[in-house]
């Protein structure tokens, strides 16, 4: 995750990006895939992000390449549908990983970081379940992605303060 506008983010990091975070769980799974259809019980969990949901200003990769994971995620379940291999979706909020504390996202992005055991508790229990996705957030981050479906501008004007802030 490189929190940068567009153009200054180096070519390295971008491809680094698109690779960690859709072109390694897509080949993983492309390896893994006739094992999980043999065990007649397969399960795959994609960790998408918030960011799938919401694009946010200097977070322009990371939103397309967890944006990819997730339609990759919603694509594959279908595919995979009748053939015993779940696929679950995880869109977490800010997790309270090492990760985040290099991120510009938080409070003020409507973002609050959930301790990872939380997320943890979150997914077994959507595996339990036998859920499609699981999205969390507080009411403010529900509230946030049903703005940017419904009302954008609503989010373009918040977003244009908060990018006054972080440049």
């Amino acid at each position: 995750m490189r929190a940068s506008r567009l153009e200054k983010i180096t070519e390295e990091d971008i491809i680094e990006m698109v690779r960690v975070n859709l072109l390694a769980p897509t080949l993983l799974t492309r390896m893994a895939l006739p094992h999980l259809r043999s065990s007649g019980d397969g399960l795959i969990v994609n960790v998408t992000s918030a960011a799938a949901l919401i694009g946010m200003p200097f977070y322009a990769t990371y939103c397309a390449a967890k944006a990819g994971i997730a339609r990759f995620s919603e694509a594959l379940g279908r595919e995979l549908k009748g053939e015993n291999v779940r696929v679950l979706t995880v869109y977490p909020s800010g997790t309270d990983i090492p990760m985040m504390k290099t991120s510009r996202a938080g409070a003020r992005t409507g973002f609050r970081g959930e301790p990872a055991d939380a997320l943890a508790q979150a997914i077994v229990a959507a595996i339990e379940a036998e859920a499609i996705e699981v999205i969390r957030g507080d009411e403010n981050r529900l509230k946030m992605v049903q703005l940017n479906w419904s009302e954008p501008e609503t989010l373009d004007d918040r977003f244009a303060a908060l990018k006054v802030s972080l440049e």
